[in-house]
C-alpha cells in the first residue's frame, strides 16, 4: 500500500509520498511514488502514485515518452504541448486508459485489479497553479478552495489532521508541517506506508521546481515534529476536563 497527499495554496502546491510498496509480510520493497516533469519557465508537473506499481510505472513511462508529442489526429500530444492544465490532466487520464487497454484485460485473467490512483499538479504559463485526483478509468476531480487537498492510498489515519486544520491560505511552511503530521500519523497506525517519504513544496509563478527532499528515519526535523507532536495531544488530552461518571 501507499500513502500519499496533495494540496493546493493560495502560494502554491506540497505533493508528498512515501516509497514503500507491499505484496506481503515477505515481500517489501521501496519505490518512489512523487515524479516530476518540468520545463523551466514555461510549465511545472507532479504526480504521486497509488496502486499496482506496473501499472502506475507505465503510467509514468508513457507520459514520460510522450512528454514532447504534439496532437494528432492518432495522438492528443504531450504534457510539454498541452496549453492548459486542464488539457494536461486529460493526458494523464488518456495514459491510464491506454495502459488500461494493454494490461487490463490479463490482470483480471490473472484474478488481479487494475488498481491505480493518481494525485496531479501543477502549472502552465501565467495559469494558476490546480490540482487534480485521477481514477483509474482515467477520469478525475480538481481541488477547490472548499477542498484543498486530495489523498490516495491509505489516508484514513492521516485525514482527521487535514479535515480540521488545512486551508487553502495556509503558509507553504505550515501546510508541509501539517501534511508531515498527517504522514506521522499514518505511519503509527499502519505498516504498509513507510519512510522514506519524498516531498515537494512549489511556488506559484517559479514554473520551477527548488524545494524538494526525501525524509528518512533520522531525518532531525520529522523526529522533533513527531515527537512534539505526541507531547501536544498528551497535554491537550490532560487538560480537556475529565468525562463526569
Amino acid at each position: 500500500m501507499t500513502y500519499c497527499v496533495g494540496m493546493l495554496l493560495d502560494e502554491g502546491l506540497v505533493m508528498a509520498a512515501d516509497t514503500r510498496t507491499n505484496a506481503g509480510v515477505d515481500n517489501v520493497g521501496k519505490f518512489k511514488k512523487l515524479h516530476i516533469w518540468e520545463k523551466r519557465g514555461d510549465r511545472v508537473f507532479v504526480l504521486l502514485t497509488a496502486g499496482n506499481l506496473a501499472v502506475t510505472q507505465a503510467v509514468v513511462s508513457h507520459l514520460t515518452e510522450t512528454a514532447a508529442n504534439k496532437p494528432s489526429k492518432s495522438s492528443p500530444g504531450g504534457l510539454f504541448t498541452a496549453k492548459t492544465m486542464f488539457q494536461a490532466v486529460r493526458l494523464v487520464g488518456h495514459a491510464v486508459r491506454d495502459v488500461k487497454k494493454i494490461d487490463g484485460e490479463s490482470l483480471t485473467e490473472g484474478s488481479e485489479a487494475f488498481s491505480a490512483s493518481f494525485i496531479f499538479g501543477g502549472q502552465i504559463g501565467k495559469e494558476r497553479p490546480r490540482l487534480f485526483q485521477i481514477y483509474s478509468a482515467g477520469n478525475f476531480i480538481e481541488a477547490t478552495t472548499d477542498t484543498p487537498f486530495f489523498q490516495i492510498g491509505e489516508h484514513k489515519y492521516g485525514k482527521p489532521i487535514l479535515d480540521r486544520v488545512a486551508r487553502n491560505d495556509m503558509a507553504l511552511g505550515d501546510a508541509a508541517k501539517m501534511v508531515l503530521l498527517s504522514f506521522d500519523s499514518t505511519l503509527r497506525s499502519n505498516l504498509s506506508v513507510g519512510l522514506p517519504i519524498d516531498m515537494l513544496t512549489y511556488e506559484s509563478g517559479t514554473l520551477r521546481f527548488e524545494h524538494m527532499k526525501r525524509i528518512g528515519l533520522d531525518d532531525p526535523y520529522f523526529k522533533m515534529l513527531s515527537s512534539e507532536w505526541s507531547k501536544a495531544l498528551r497535554a491537550a488530552f490532560q487538560n480537556i476536563e475529565a468525562f463526569d461518571i
